[in-house]
């Protein structure tokens, strides 16, 4: 039995209309298998959240950073709002436990899934918006993302390593880098992966992280300062 106060408690919001956050939670594979559910999944609710994540988070960066071009905002935006920093503060959230899933969904860790905890994050932002309003809204974006921002203003952002890497091997080789899974082990809630990049059958670096995406940066990262000092 999902206990909404704790919820509510949890994420600092109380609802008006409890119905809201209930679709908040309501994955697309439930509503396929119990059709007759008297609430709709949350794919509209994400699709406000999205729009409102990146309107709350390039104003704020509009006026956080006065100083710097388009481009370099576009940039720390897209690291502030991409799945794995959205995922990382569901699963803070624990929005995963909340979840209606489908039962191949459930069986197949969806409650885990990076895909599903960004999502049900962007329809939770979008959930608040409607229940309390844009500044309720902002509030709650601002707050999850604060220490993320801070660490922007202190360190910078990281660099794509992925993308510069591709750049130098079409440069100079005339090949794109391929990235391979050599392991994914532990349990749903904390896999760990390890990705190996090649150029042909060259190995150029590995890297291990807690998603793919993780992984990969970080196989991108070792090939780049491989590369750079040869």
């Amino acid at each position: 039995m999902v206990n909404w106060s704790d919820l509510q408690q949890v994420i600092g919001v109380t609802f008006r209309d409890p119905s809201i956050l209930q679709q908040v939670f309501i994955h697309s594979s439930y509503i396929n298998e119990n059709p007759g559910f008297p609430l709709l999944d949350n794919e509209r609710l994400e699709f406000l959240g999205d729009a409102l994540l990146s309107s709350i988070v390039a104003e704020k960066l509009y006026h956080e950073f006065p100083h710097l071009a388009e481009g370099e905002l576009t940039k720390i935006r897209t690291s502030l709002i991409r799945q794995e920093t959205l995922a990382q503060l569901g699963l803070a959230l624990r929005l995963g436990d909340y979840l209606h899933l489908g039962k191949g969904e459930e069986a197949t860790g969806g409650r885990q899934r990076q895909t599903n905890l960004a999502d049900t994050f962007e329809a939770l932002i979008g959930a608040i918006f409607l229940d309390q309003g844009l500044t309720a809204a902002r509030d709650f974006v601002l707050s999850k993302l604060d220490s993320q921002l801070e660490e922007i203003k202190t360190k910078g952002i990281s660099p794509d390593y992925k993308a510069l890497l591709q750049e130098f091997t079409q440069a100079k080789y005339k090949q794109l880098p391929t990235y391979h899974l050599v392991e994914a082990s532990g349990p749903d809630h904390d896999r760990n992966f390890t990705i190996e990049v090649a150029l042909g059958d060259r190995i150029l670096g590995a890297g291990s992280g807690k998603s793919r995406r993780a992984a990969e940066m970080e196989a991108a990262r070792s090939a780049w300062e491989k590369l750079a000092t040869d």
